[in-house]
């Protein structure tokens, strides 16, 4: 669920948006990430930060670690259905 959401659903929600001219990014990681880099930049970002979510939740103790995929599918379907509701 949280490589749906917040890997697929807001990344392509994102890009749709900023294709479009219909958004723009808020967070100052990703400002800068489309700045250098435009829309590949926002891939860049999204991965990137995939492999550290990736990196904390194989470090992280039990049974703690099952919160890092629930807080990204919280937060990238919260940020999806935003995303969906801009381009609306």
């Amino acid at each position: 669920m949280a490589l749906v959401s917040y890997g697929a659903g807001d990344l392509l929600t994102t890009l749709v948006g900023l294709a479009l001219g219909r958004g723009s990014e808020a967070g100052p990681a990703a400002a800068t990430f489309l700045a250098v880099g435009g829309l590949a930049g926002i891939v860049v970002l999204k991965l990137v930060s995939l492999a550290a979510f990736y990196g904390v939740w194989r470090l992280a103790p039990e049974p703690g670690r099952v919160a890092i995929p629930l807080a990204l599918a919280t937060v990238g379907t919260v940020v999806t259905v935003w995303n969906g509701y801009v381009l609306v």
